[in-house]
């Protein structure tokens, strides 16, 4: 099953799950749940901490939920914030938030985090719930610096035609 956040994400062969954290695990398990898939490929765009390449396409079976506050040492959380199915690719770290901040992005790469995609995590998480395979198969945008969003805008568009063209090339769709 072909998977994606849907809103400005959409591809039409692809189910949308919803945008964030909450909205993509809850509909991604009621997807599951509805259909038994044997597989999760969620495809997506993503941000650049430190090391990468605009409209690069990049893999991942490991994903974090490491959230700014961390960073700050002043918070921490019993709830699990690393899931992988498989530790190969990069690893991606989601948040219901954006970073527009190369300062923060540094602080990001330096804990070994690579990419930021906002569903990436939820959807290992449901995956590895259910036992399902996933992977996560991202384009990336924009580096995570002061203009991640105005690049992410410029950058969108054409992300998505290469998400569509490797998955034609590879027969997925």
């Amino acid at each position: 099953m072909i998977v994606c956040a849907g809103g400005n994400e959409n591809f039409d062969f692809a189910k949308a799950i919803g945008v964030g954290l909450v909205e993509s695990a809850i509909n991604l398990t009621q997807f599951c749940l509805m259909y038994r898939p044997k597989d999760i490929l969620f495809i997506g765009t993503c941000g650049i901490y430190d090391k990468g390449e605009i409209l690069e396409l990049y893999e991942s079976f490991h994903a974090f939920n490491v959230e700014f506050a961390k960073l700050s040492h002043n918070f921490y959380t019993p709830a699990k914030s690393e899931i992988f199915i498989s530790s190969q690719g990069y690893r991606v770290n989601s948040s219901n938030y954006i970073c527009n901040d190369s300062k923060a992005a540094k602080k990001f790469a330096n804990l070994g985090l690579h990419f930021e995609n906002m569903e990436a995590f939820a959807v290992l998480s449901v995956a590895k719930k259910f036992g399902i395979s996933a992977k996560c198969l991202l384009c990336a945008t924009n580096f995570c610096d002061e203009n991640a969003h105005e690049n992410f805008t410029k950058n969108h568009q054409k992300a998505k035609e290469k998400l569509v063209c490797y998955l034609k090339n590879n027969c997925y769709i």
